[in-house]
């Protein structure tokens, strides 16, 4: 499952966060665990708050995490 929503339609229900390993620059993205509202997890740029978040699922979310681990690109 993937799916596109606005962050907005996510207020109350997102608490977001960026990586521990993001630094101080702006070139992050942010994610949210809505497990329990939404089954899935959350990811949006931290440029744009109120711009489109992607849900996941948690087994999508592990792929996109490991995939970004060994890319190159």
């Amino acid at each position: 499952m993937t799916k596109h929503i606005t962050a907005p339609e996510l207020a109350g229900v997102a608490d977001w966060f960026k990586s521990s390993h993001s630094g101080a620059g702006n070139n992050c993205v942010e994610v949210a665990n809505l497990s329990a509202t939404h089954q899935a997890v959350a990811v949006r740029d931290s440029k744009d708050p109120n711009g489109p978040a992607l849900l996941l699922t948690a087994e999508g979310f592990a792929g996109l995490v490991a995939f970004a681990r060994t890319s190159t690109v």
